[in-house]
């Protein structure tokens, strides 16, 4: 069973996301595992890149902290390999596909695999071009996941059908961050994925609260939160370990629950 399989194997997965860098690469590895050490499943790695069009402001302002600080490919690429010497967590890269296509895909692929990078999921690939790199990450052990977005309609079955690693369902429109409601009718998508496909279907965009986990929970597989602990780590800095724990410990709770 792979990595990712693992993380959804009779549990409700719990998915956390950080940008790479801030403050630092030894702190993102050290909040790496604080969060997996408070229970979650399964942690996205977001590459720095000055130009993060499906993110909101609280990562986007990540993304400049970590590039100010010096953040590079090949330094988050080291990170990620002294992360694999400590745990098996599953480990995914979030990345635009402008910083892929010019490291070149074999050897970024490659690198992703000596990593031990499980997946990628790339914001501004639509899902029919993703046969330019798929095949290439493949070769290397790396999922290509995909997003169903609320505008995908007819093509739910499609992408999702063809689905690896895990599915990650867009909760709202617009950009990342942390919303108060979620409108969308995730009943419904959840439905039409669960008919064309057995992958694993995680909720992400805008869940932050105990309560929105716990309430998707009991329609998807996992909730993915990133803008909620992006901010956390913008509040304390270097000092948001303790912090990061106590959150992604209630989150996980919630979804036990």
């Amino acid at each position: 069973m792979s990595r990712i399989a693992n993380a959804f194997q009779d549990k409700k997965a719990f998915i956390g996301f950080l940008t790479a860098g801030d403050p630092s690469m030894e702190k993102t590895e050290e909040f790496i595992l604080e969060m997996e050490k408070a229970g979650a499943d399964l942690i996205e790695i977001g590459i720095p890149f000055s130009d993060p069009i499906a993110e909101g402001v609280v990562i986007q302002e990540a993304n400049i902290r970590a590039l100010s600080a010096g953040a590079t490919t090949d330094k988050v690429f080291a990170m990620v390999e002294r992360v694999r010497e400590k745990t098996q967590i599953p480990l995914v890269f979030l990345t635009y596909l402008n910083p892929v296509f010019h490291y070149g895909y074999e050897k970024f692929f490659s690198r992703c695999e000596e990593a031990g990078i499980d997946g990628i999921i790339i914001p501004d690939m639509p899902y029919e071009e993703k046969g330019e790199l798929e095949p290439t990450a493949r070769a290397h052990g790396v999922d290509v996941i995909s997003l169903i977005a609320p505008t995908s309609e007819q093509r739910i079955g499609e992408i999702a059908s063809q689905g690896s690693g895990f599915l990650y369902i867009v909760s709202s429109m617009g950009v990342t961050g942390m919303r108060s409601k979620i409108t969308t009718d995730l009943d419904a998508i959840l439905a039409a994925v669960k008919k064309a496909s057995d992958v694993p279907a995680a909720v992400g965009f805008g869940i932050n609260t105990p309560e929105q986990a716990a309430k998707i929970g009991q329609i998807a597989d996992g909730v993915i939160v990133g803008s909620a602990i992006v901010k956390i780590i913008e509040k304390y800095g270097a000092e948001a370990g303790p912090h990061l724990y106590e959150y992604v410990h209630a989150m996980k709770g919630a979804l036990k629950s």
